[in-house]
């Protein structure tokens, strides 16, 4: 029997705000244990939650980015439960009316090669709420401890439909997730700092089943490839399972990257009684048009249209885009100098991701910090371009200009890159590469093309490796003919 998976994620992100949701005091990572704390925070008595309004236009931006119907009106419901990351006992969420409801996210599969555009597909949510994260158990050798200092941060539950069939699916849906916040400036979405997790809940059923198979959740998924390798391996073992005639109990388990399999935690049941009411500290939250209108005037264009949008206007391939697009500094840094060079916006586009990544990878600089502006980068796409000098010295030029901050022109005088010869010269070696190499002469007349390039070779030689290769080529073409 052929079986399917499927799959949906439960993907917590959070809002990047100086506060915390129910109080002023700070948010952060990487302070002592324990200091980033207040009385609301450890729920002492007396303390009152007041809503943080930027953690309210973040959710709304990313909900709008996501397709969601931002409805009229929020509230805020307490959800029941006793666990040492919690010190109130609960949870301030929403239940039954979420800020963010129903939207799609656009994913994007790997395709044949990296040179080919996958497929394109849009995963649907159900919903995505907002609620204070809570704390960090740390576990040691025979003690636990808590550090309170993430409790109370702004976060965002963005719930998925079980809409998605693989591991690859899962790492698209959070690729695309992660991209479209970052653009948006909601949240920086780094799963080391704890800014964004996933559980992702896992069943298989025979394909042509309507009805769900039975669920397991998946938890420990550090990492978006841990996602999908975690997920991949338990839609496996289940699959076995139930080959085997073995039945699937729901339960928790955990992915253990290091070993590279899922392990059993806890049976579950088929829901938890959270008791659910409404906060009584907390008013509802009503939200307008002009509020809506005002954060969707905020939302940058998307990576997806983006990547579009270079493809068409500036006739980029796909190899190129795939690199700009996902970082929004890099596209923005690409465009700067594109908008003034169009027609050499290929040329352009090879510099940033090629040239200028390594050099800012070589040298650990951020691209605010680097001395190649886009301004300069123009200059030597700009001295290629002219034929003042070839692509391969062109490479050295490039190199100088990164660590100096001179534009080409400059670096091609110092270090006396520029040809020092006519065409009258160029016209001469040619002749020579002919008549001293008659084999690759007689092989293109015969009709090899190739042939050519090893006159060219000599030529280029000849010259120092200034020559114009595309002048070049076309002399010699006009020689032989």
């Amino acid at each position: 029997m052929e079986y399917e998976a499927v799959i949906g994620l439960e993907v917590h992100v959070q809002i990047k705000a100086e506060s915390k949701i129910w109080t002023r005091c700070r948010a952060g990572f990487g302070y002592e244990p324990n200091t980033l704390v207040d009385p609301v925070i450890m729920g002492l008595p007396g303390s009152l939650p007041v809503m943080n309004k930027r953690a309210l236009d973040g959710i709304i931006k990313a909900g709008l980015a996501l397709n969601c119907t931002i409805p009229d009106q929020c509230k805020w419901d307490r959800k029941n439960y006793f666990y040492p990351d919690s010190p109130n006992n609960y949870q301030i969420t929403q239940y039954d009316q979420p800020i963010c409801e129903g939207g799609e996210v656009e994913i994007e599969l790997d395709g044949e090669t990296r040179a080919v555009m996958g497929q394109h597909k849009k995963i649907k949510l159900t919903r995505i709420h907002l609620e204070n994260d809570v704390g960090k158990l740390n576990h040691f050798a025979e003690d636990s401890l808590v550090d309170y200092n993430r409790a109370g941060t702004s976060l965002m539950e963005i719930v998925s439909e079980p809409d998605m069939h693989s591991g690859e699916d899962a790492f698209a849906f959070l690729t695309a997730i992660r991209q479209t916040m970052i653009y948006c400036g909601v949240s920086d979405c780094d799963m080391e700092k704890g800014q964004m997790r996933a559980d992702a809940n896992i069943s298989v059923r025979p394909v042509g089943q309507q009805e769900l198979g039975t669920k397991i959740e998946l938890k420990n998924l550090n990492s978006i490839t841990g996602v999908k390798n975690g997920i991949n391996y338990e839609i496996k073992r289940q699959i076995n399972e139930l080959r085997r005639g073995n039945s699937i109990t729901q339960a928790t388990w955990r992915w253990d990257a290091d070993a590279g399999r899922t392990e059993h935690m806890r049976d579950k049941e088929d829901a938890h009684d959270y008791r659910y009411f409404p906060d009584p500290d907390l008013m509802p939250v009503k939200i307008d048009d002009e509020w809506r209108n005002r954060i969707r005037s905020e939302i940058p264009e998307l990576p997806f249209d983006k990547q579009r949008r270079f493809m068409e206007d500036y006739e980029l391939p796909y190899t190129i885009t795939s690199v700009l697009v996902p970082d929004r500094n890099l596209s923005d840094y690409f465009e700067s100098a594109a908008k003034q060079n169009p027609k050499q916006a290929q040329a352009i586009g090879n510099y940033v991701v090629n040239d200028l990544q390594r050099e800012l990878y070589e040298s650990n600089e951020s691209l605010e910090d680097c001395k190649m502006s886009p301004d300069l980068l123009l200059t030597i796409v700009n001295a290629v371009d002219k034929g003042v000098i070839t692509k391969q010295i062109a490479k050295d030029v490039f190199i100088e200009m990164y660590k100096s901050g001179e534009t080409a022109d400059q670096v091609i005088e110092r270090k006396g890159l520029k040809p020092d010869f006519d065409e009258d010269q160029v016209i001469a070696w040619c002749k020579e590469a002919i008549e001293e190499n008659p084999k690759p002469v007689e092989d293109f007349k015969s009709g090899n093309e190739k042939a050519i390039n090893a006159l060219k070779g000599q030529v280029m030689k000849k010259s120092r490796g200034k020559a114009n290769p595309q002048a070049v080529d076309g002399l010699l073409r006009k020689l032989l003919s």
